[in-house]
């Protein structure tokens, strides 16, 4: 049996929390015969089935990677002072200054630093307002035994830079933010505590993102990684790129068309790769020289370029035009009494519902096979269909992270080179020749070459 890790709270102030008197205790599956067998009894002989009641939570949460310890998230714990706990009242939902919250619905939390931050900025503190340093959480139970005493039970979702000392994935030892963690991404824990609804500053909306769903840009909360509290374990994200990395939602990811790579790799390592061969080739005073082209592959390029006239037969004289395709509750809510907001009564019929959909986006079924190009998954198989890259668009970032690649770039200030995506046509990548007194052409463009197979993206 361990006690679950408490986030680190300074001394309650009742103008700002109300102090919370319940603590979580996880236990191993393998010790509950044991602490039956070591119930109390009551003064009459019976056993006191409440004394050391072990639950167990199914997690909300289902990474699409795996851990190497535990199959699935799912906590065995108990509440202590058990007793007091169980007294109380169960609820679907509570209402804290007029917002009503629902059991599994997220929630920012105050801390100690949002807490600080408020009072520094001298702003009211009834209610309580969100700041960008508030927890998330997930609530998992609500208990009250009055509007002056309501408690929820919540699962912890980290911030990247938050994850503790000792976290590893695989076998790598990782602490605080990864390169590949988005700004608005979160990761899920089964890190439980109880917390007095008075620390809730607002509702949150967080999704959970599918990676092989690459038209969803992520600009709202999600998670996709999952971290095991009782091994300090992260659970596994997909590899992509030449570079066997995670892709970092807030930057793209460029699709090969070939038939068999259909591989994504990083922006950065295609821009990286492009300038570490151009400066193999060029040095640090090589000129760069665009091939001369004969007049004979001009009058053949302007030919290809010329549309055909109506009087040539370049297809079926049958062909029609084009068609368009049409697609064949447990109680009522507890209102939640402050020293600002006291409203004691009890909900309306139509007020007792049940919780909104959980905001974690359900997982969509894996697309059957087929040999039909137009209907496969375009996040495994790019299409190549009016010579369209696929390309995974990046979020709106809160900041800008760190980029995929090497440190050591010895072409720096000699060169640079853009990414040009087009909507109809293969990606290009534009250089610039920064080098002063070297002659030769100063701008060029040249074919993005997938970093696995070597052929060109289409």
């Amino acid at each position: 049996m361990t006690s679950s890790r408490k986030r680190p709270r300074a001394e309650p102030e009742l103008d700002n929390r109300a102090e919370c008197p319940f603590s979580i205790k996880t236990v191993d599956p393998k010790d509950r015969e044991q602490k039956k067998k070591k119930r109390r009894r009551t003064q009459n002989g019976e056993e006191d089935d409440t004394s050391l009641r072990i639950n167990l939570q199914p997690s909300p949460f289902a990474p699409c990677g795996k851990f190497k310890t535990h199959q699935t998230m799912d906590l065995h714990y108990y509440v202590d002072p058990t007793k007091r706990w169980t007294d109380m009242t169960r609820y679907n939902s509570f209402v804290l200054n007029g917002v009503k919250y629902f059991s599994e619905g997220f929630i920012y939390v105050a801390n100690d630093s949002s807490i600080e931050r408020q009072k520094s900025s001298n702003e009211p503190m009834h209610p309580m307002t969100k700041s960008d340093d508030d927890w998330v959480a997930r609530i998992l139970e609500i208990r009250a035994s009055d509007e002056h005493h309501v408690y929820a039970r919540v699962y912890w979702m980290y911030w990247p830079d938050e994850l503790p000392q000792g976290t590893h994935d695989g076998k790598k030892v990782v602490h605080s933010r990864q390169p590949y963690h988005g700004m608005n991404e979160l990761v899920a824990s089964n890190h439980m505590d109880i917390i007095n609804v008075v620390s809730v500053t607002s509702q949150a909306q967080v999704k959970q993102w599918y990676e092989e769903n690459d038209e969803e840009i992520q600009n709202a909360l999600y998670w996709r990684q999952a971290f095991d509290v009782r091994t300090y374990e992260l659970s596994t994200v997909e590899m992509v790129c030449s570079c066997n990395t995670p892709a970092n939602p807030d930057k793209m990811l460029v699709g090969c068309t070939m038939d068999n790579c259909r591989k994504w790799m990083h922006e950065q390592c295609i821009l990286d790769d492009a300038l570490k061969a151009t400066y193999d080739r060029l040095g640090a005073d090589k000129p760069h020289l665009a091939p001369v082209t004969t007049k004979k592959e001009e009058e053949d390029a302007d030919e290809a370029k010329r549309p055909p006239s109506p009087t040539e037969t370049s297809g079926d004289a049958s062909t029609q035009h084009s068609i368009d395709v049409k697609a064949d509750a447990e109680t009522d809510a507890v209102h939640v009494g402050t020293k600002d907001n006291v409203e004691v009564k009890q909900a309306d019929d139509e007020d007792a519902t049940t919780a909104p959909e959980d905001s974690v986006a359900e997982r969509s079924a894996e697309p059957q096979a087929t040999n039909d190009k137009a209907s496969t998954d375009t996040r495994r198989k790019p299409t190549t269909a009016g010579k369209t890259t696929l390309s995974r668009k990046p979020g709106k970032a809160r900041k800008k992270g760190e980029v995929n690649g090497d440190s050591s770039r010895p072409w720096e200030g000699l060169f640079e080179a853009t990414l040009k995506m087009a909507n109809i046509g293969p990606p290009m990548i534009e250089f610039r020749d920064l080098r002063d007194g070297v002659a030769g052409d100063k701008t060029w463009a040249e074919h993005v070459k997938c970093l696995l197979c070597g052929t060109e993206v289409n």
